[in-house]
């Protein structure tokens, strides 16, 4: 039975889509009046009713923060591409460390009503959390889809943004539903990140497997093992796997380090490839996929991406 977890209730809609690991986003109960308790990655906390002061210590929280009209007080980092670009601005959104090691100090100092950890901020959630209230965002590579949907919904519950977030949701799943419609019959794809001139393959249920778990994209190489950092691969490799797509994701241009995927791929064996041959080779916006990856906007950004490709007529064959 396919369930619509559009038409149910936030709450209901949230365990609906964690029967397999209902731990992680069961209701959230209200409590006295100091809050309610939101369970989240890590365990239940107590966050009072829309909370005013937040400090994010996560790209893709921030992103669905963002997409829902929820202002933060704070930020970690320096880096803030594409759609999050305004919290570049340090006077408006004041720096509390970075995703991998917080400002104690200066949260100290600011006590905010609610901290967000997840993704690279994870690991300091247990420390953050003895400090102040603090819940921990996830997105499980096997369950991509599932994961940000339930992570967009746990936050509107904490924010009262429900009737938002179902706006959200349902415009998601139905430009998902379209695009399946697609890529089921436009051949196989593979998934490659490219860093400091080497190679990453990744496949069904890895890091960026929502291409073919969720967009329907039939995998070139479906034996690849589901790992954060996938398998190394050599343009023999593409060659061998021949794709008719390859999807290219760029980590030294996502992290502002210039970039090279397009030197590196610009060679004679996979020039021989059919996703060569057709121009069927996609350069997935970098910073979207590899750093915000997991938020909501990201997501759909992803999405969109894909539809315009897919939306093109077939190009013939080079010679």
């Amino acid at each position: 039975m396919k369930i619509n977890f559009i038409a149910l209730p936030i709450g209901v809609a949230v365990i609906a889509l964690f029967g397999w690991r209902a731990s992680r986003a069961p209701v959230p109960e209200a409590s006295a009046a100091a809050g309610r308790s939101i369970p989240h990655a890590q365990g239940s906390t107590v966050v009072v009713e829309h909370p005013k002061q937040v400090v994010v210590f996560d790209l893709a929280a921030l992103d669905t923060l963002d997409a829902l009209g929820v202002d933060v007080q704070g930020v970690a980092g320096e880096y803030f591409p594409g759609q999050l670009a305004k919290y570049a601005d340090a006077k408006k959104y004041p720096r509390f460390g970075t995703l991998f090691e917080p400002d104690y100090e200066a949260l100290h100092a600011a006590r905010p009503d609610l901290v967000i950890t997840g993704g690279r901020s994870s690991a300091r959630y247990s420390k953050l959390s003895a400090m102040v209230p603090t819940i921990d965002q996830v997105t499980d590579d096997a369950h991509f889809l599932d994961t940000v949907v339930a992570n967009t919904l746990r936050l509107a519950t904490v924010f009262g943004k429900e009737e938002q977030a179902r706006a959200q949701v349902e415009a998601l799943h139905q430009a998902i539903a379209t695009l399946k419609g697609t890529t089921a019959s436009r051949g196989k794809g593979l998934i490659v990140l490219t860093s400091g001139g080497r190679m990453s393959a990744y496949g069904p249920g890895s890091r960026f497997g929502v291409l073919h778990d969720a967009f329907g994209i039939p995998p070139a190489a479906p034996s690849l093992k589901a790992s954060l950092h996938g398998e190394a691969v050599s343009s023999e490799f593409i060659l061998e796997t021949h794709p008719d797509w390859l999807f290219v994701i760029d980590r030294d241009a996502a992290i502002g380090e210039g970039g090279g995927a397009q030197r590196l791929l610009d060679n004679e064996l996979v020039h021989q490839t059919a996703a060569w041959k057709q121009g069927q080779v996609v350069y997935l916006e970098p910073a979207n996929t590899y750093l915000i990856g997991g938020g909501i906007q990201s997501l759909r950004r992803l999405m969109e991406q894909l539809s315009d490709v897919y939306a093109k007529p077939r190009q013939p064959p080079a010679p």
